[in-house]
């Protein structure tokens, strides 16, 4: 089969493409953004042309398939309307590959990636999976049958997969946009975890999690003592998590994780035990862990002179609060900038307080004014960035392309958060930093 995918430089997107090339697909895509992403080395690997242009012809026999943050008016989608060209959804394609797996998904309002990467690392080695994360990094596997999948709520995108067993890390609210209420976002997801053909673990320290209506076996795991999986004796040590993980009174191991946040424990805790479920021994899980790295954009780390920097996907308050608690974790006594960048005005429509409360937590806070994708301002009048800084202290308004403001920051740490593109900002800073005598 051929395949096109537009707006091939999307994290979600990028990924499908690198699996429909695993696949034994011939595979090209188009994208609006000419300057490089981290989404695109899976695709580069592969050899996966991307076009930037018009000015190529599409085989009449392709499927075209497209990001959700590309209108329907974008002059390549028009283009391909108008060629006649079979046009399927990105999660169709997604749900008809999850059909030929034994499929892992990890859902949640947040923490999939994470989770789905620690999952995927915990079975390499022993089962091997294939594996579909939403931050680039997908592969086919050709001799196991077992997928991992992160799997998004947006738009309801789940629905239409598969899962043999399913993650839930927490509900919470989240794409308004897409949804009336918390109580259409708990029934999707309940909708969703009734798919599942064997089990359902997700954390019960989520009060939402709780709330779900399932006809399966439900497996609940947190710090909280009502649940069946347990985390106790969480410390921090200079390299990372300490914990200890019982099943109900009996204590399973002592796990060190590599990284940092109290967060990224509980998301261990989830990876651990679907581990188990697939037969990994205990002692095998012990030693992986240790060796766990984050994908990008989680928490990833630099340092310039005397400034380290630190690039994060958070995007919705919870996940800010939890960057956050998990740097101060790390670096007690540093002082700390956060740098963000919002990416919907609805998600500022829906969360303005939470966010001001959020990012309140750190030393200093920066915005830039909304870079979104999907949305346009006229839709949400009066709807900006300065709703978040009038509510923070001594909180400032900067743009991409100056970022001179930042530069009495240089010994600190600035920790740069959105889930769109930082990286023009961070090379400018780094800049900076560099001219800096």
């Amino acid at each position: 089969m051929k395949y096109y995918c537009i707006g091939i430089k999307g994290a979600g997107m990028s990924t499908l493409a690198q699996i429909l090339y695993d696949l034994g697909n011939d595979v090209s895509g188009y994208d609006e953004v000419t300057d490089y992403k981290f989404t695109e080395k899976g695709l580069h690997d592969r050899n996966i042309k991307i076009y930037n242009d018009d000015n190529h012809e599409i085989d009449k026999n392709t499927i075209v398939t497209y990001s959700v943050a590309v209108p329907l008016t974008n002059k390549e989608m028009v283009r391909v309307k108008e060629l006649g060209l079979t046009i399927k959804k990105y999660n169709e394609i997604v749900g008809e590959i999850t059909s030929k797996f034994n499929t892992i998904c990890v859902a949640g309002t947040h923490g999939k990636t994470s989770t789905s990467s620690m999952v995927k690392h915990l079975l390499e080695g022993t089962i091997n999976p294939s594996y579909f994360i939403g931050s680039g990094n997908g592969h086919i596997e050709k001799d196991s049958n077992v997928l991992v999948i992160e799997s998004d709520e947006f738009n309801k995108h789940f629905l239409t997969y598969h899962p043999t067993n399913t993650i839930i890390t927490n509900i919470e609210e989240e794409h308004m946009e897409c949804y009336k209420d918390l109580d259409d976002i708990i029934n999707t997801f309940s909708k969703f975890a009734n798919n599942t053909k064997e089990s359902i673990i997700t954390c019960g320290d989520n009060k939402n999690t709780h709330k779900l209506k399932v006809n399966n076996n439900i497996i609940y795991y947190g710090f909280n003592e009502e649940n069946e999986y347990i985390v106790k004796n969480n410390t921090v040590t200079k390299d990372g998590e300490e914990f200890d993980l019982y099943h109900h009174n009996e204590l399973l191991e002592h796990f060190n994780l590599p990284i940092f946040g109290t967060h990224m424990v509980l998301n261990a805790t989830a990876a651990i035990i679907m581990a188990l479920n697939y037969g990994v021994s205990i002692n095998d899980i012990k030693d992986r862990l240790k060796t766990f790295k984050n994908e990008n954009r989680r928490l990833s780390e630099s340092i310039v002179k005397d400034t380290i920097i630190i690039d994060d996907y958070a995007h919705h308050p919870t996940e800010i609060s939890a960057t956050i608690d998990a740097i101060r974790r790390k670096y007690p006594n540093k002082r700390l900038v956060v740098v963000f960048k919002p990416n919907t005005y609805s998600r500022i429509k829906d969360f303005k307080d939470d966010f001001i409360t959020s990012l309140s937590k750190a030393d200093k806070v920066y915005l830039t004014n909304v870079d979104s994708n999907r949305e346009v301002q006229s839709d949400y009048p009066g709807i900006n960035s300065y709703l978040i800084t009038d509510g923070i202290k001594d909180a400032e308004i900067i743009s991409e392309d100056d970022v001179n403001s930042l530069k009495k920051e240089h010994g600190s740490i600035v920790a740069f958060l959105s889930c769109a593109s930082v990286s023009h900002l961070i090379e400018n800073f780094t800049k900076l930093l560099n001219e800096d005598k």
